[in-house]
């Protein structure tokens, strides 16, 4: 396996298992605490970024200026993935507080949403991630 089909997979792995994780914080019912949940939710959702630009780009993403990173990005997309970001997971936090009345039913499908949608963003971002890093290793095959 070359070292891009290493990084890939190493990625994958890391996107499964913060998707499962969220899933796993989700499913629990805490009525009326659904909202500081998010803030946790949001805190692994960060770290998988930064473990997987770790990956591709052996460096902590925490030390790139954050200039640097809104210039790499585009401004107006990191702005309006931000602001996606946000109110997805407010909207998240507000039918999590609807769900917890359903009971086991709703608590899955709820886990199930969560861990999708946090599996889905680190995918996109893996992408990202992957294409940047094929165009600064072009010489790298890309299978």
């Amino acid at each position: 396996m070359n070292n891009l089909g290493k990084k890939r997979l190493d990625a994958t792995s890391i996107i499964v298992t913060c998707a499962l994780g969220n899933a796993t914080v989700s499913v629990a019912p805490t009525p009326g605490v659904e909202l500081p949940k998010q803030f946790l939710l949001t805190a692994s959702d960060v770290l998988m970024y930064v473990r997987i630009w770790k990956t591709y780009f052996e460096e902590d993403l925490s030390s790139k200026s954050v200039i640097e990173m809104l210039g790499e990005l585009g401004l107006v997309c990191a702005v309006g993935a931000g602001t996606g970001y946000v109110v997805g997971k407010a909207t998240t936090a507000i039918l999590k507080e609807i769900v917890n009345w359903t009971g086991p039913l709703g608590w899955g499908v709820t886990a199930t949403i969560v861990g999708s949608s946090s599996g889905m963003l680190g995918a996109a971002w893996a992408v990202y991630c992957d294409s940047m890093y094929q165009q600064k290793h072009p010489q790298e095959s890309a299978y």
